[in-house]
């Protein structure tokens, strides 16, 4: 199937996303995090955030619990990668508001990040450089997408950066982070979970921490706060 390349881009004006204080935030000098770490990463690595979008904020219409903890960590790998150069993706739910995955076309899921809604933006708190590659998908009725890399040019432009590791974080654990580290290790990239930056829906007891033995099981590393290491 043809990549609709139109789904992915770095021009934040067309989506009207909104990045705000990022430079302020790199210059604190309270930051719990240390940056000694840094050097650990290198020429070939990129993050990857997966669908922290308001919708999936505890509040939205498809709420994870706890998923707002999620930002101020991200914001942490964020400004790891950009001290060392390093692309940042962002992938998102793009939704028609009759998308197939909706109770009312009889999905499962209540409507949610509908393309250009509030719900649909990411949080203002998330500090995503304006540099980025935003990654759309589920953008047309009758296809979902748990993946970052279904039916996207995500694999491509990853190819294309020269990308071989990929660090993974975002929403939610059980359902588009633990595809989207499956797709990226079928990819062949090597695979780094954010294992302190994600959230589960957790529809069923014990799906989030399932999801996170599945993805290890498959060969995806994990990294913590600690060090960027391995």
């Amino acid at each position: 199937m043809p990549v609709d390349h139109s789904q992915c881009t770095d021009d934040y004006a067309r989506y009207g996303l909104r990045v705000r204080g990022l430079n302020d935030y790199l210059n604190r000098s309270d930051l719990s995090m240390q940056t000694s770490n840094i050097s650990d990463l290198c020429q070939g690595d990129a993050l990857i955030i997966v669908d922290v979008q308001n919708d999936f904020l505890p509040g939205g219409a498809l709420g994870v619990s706890q998923g707002d903890q999620v930002v101020p960590l991200l914001n942490h790998y964020i400004q790891y990668f950009r001290k060392a150069e390093l692309p940042v993706y962002a992938t998102r739910d793009w939704h028609p508001s009759d998308h197939c995955s909706f109770t009312a076309q009889g999905g499962i899921w209540p409507p949610h990040c509908i393309a250009d809604s509030e719900g649909a933006q990411f949080p203002p708190g998330l500090l995503i450089p304006a540099n980025s590659l935003i990654v759309s998908k589920a953008t047309t009725r009758n296809q979902d997408a748990y993946s970052g890399f279904q039916g996207t040019c995500l694999a491509q432009q990853l190819r294309s950066a020269g990308v071989r590791r990929v660090f993974i974080g975002g929403l939610a654990t059980d359902y588009c982070v633990l595809n989207t580290v499956k797709d990226a290790l079928k990819e062949g990239f090597h695979v780094v979970l954010l294992k302190d930056a994600i959230r589960a829906v957790n529809l069923n007891p014990g799906d989030g921490n399932r999801a996170i033995q599945e993805m290890i099981g498959l060969g995806a590393a994990t990294q913590q706060l600690e060090g960027l290491a391995g």
